[in-house]
């Protein structure tokens, strides 16, 4: 599939905010992913009275820069995140993703971030719109039944839950709904 064909949470959170705000200003917890966004979008990042702290998906989260963010928030910023997943996978088990992150911050200054990527529909549409797509050609493949799949059945969409991820057979089992597809992995997408 061509790179220009993929949407993902940080590309949806950074034309998000250049439509919000074009020309602003970030505070951002996360990796390559987001700050090359938000910098192609025309967004400064800066630890001095942004416009948004945004929390993205990384696994080098400081005490110091949750800590920033936190005051940032509370003189002001508003709060924005790229996915509300509260766990990650690895060989070893779940990691805490940017969910526990926002929840965090949550606690600490009353604010709920407003949640970009999946399973906010506008993410589905800012993708389909950037590549002329329509929701019955267009697929999302994803690892969690309760944002992945769940938004990709909402927006109408063809749904391909992988199991090199957060899902199990158990964890389909809790939900009322299906994806269309069940892949061991996104390389089955390939063959």
């Amino acid at each position: 599939m061509p790179e220009d064909r993929i949407w993902t949470s940080a590309l949806a959170t950074a034309a998000f905010l250049k439509q919000q705000k074009p020309g602003g200003s970030a505070f951002v917890l996360g990796e390559a992913g987001i700050l090359t966004a938000l910098h192609d979008a025309g967004y400064v990042m800066t630890e001095t009275n942004p416009d948004y702290v945004v929390v993205g998906e990384t696994r080098n989260y400081s005490f110091d820069a949750i800590t920033k963010a936190i005051r940032l928030i509370n003189n002001g910023a508003r709060f924005i995140s790229t996915n509300p997943d509260a766990t990650g996978p690895s060989p070893d088990g779940v990691l805490p993703a940017t969910g526990a992150i926002n929840a965090l911050i949550t606690k600490v200054t009353g604010k709920e971030p407003y949640i970009v990527g999946k399973p906010n529909p506008m993410m589905f549409r800012s993708a389909m719109n950037k590549i002329g797509a329509h929701s019955h050609n267009t697929g999302m493949i994803g690892d969690r039944m309760d944002t992945d799949i769940v938004a990709g059945m909402e927006a109408g969409l063809h749904t391909v839950l992988v199991m090199t991820g957060i899902a199990d057979q158990a964890e389909i089992e809790k939900f009322p709904f299906r994806p269309v597809e069940v892949l061991g992995s996104v390389a089955e997408l390939l063959d």
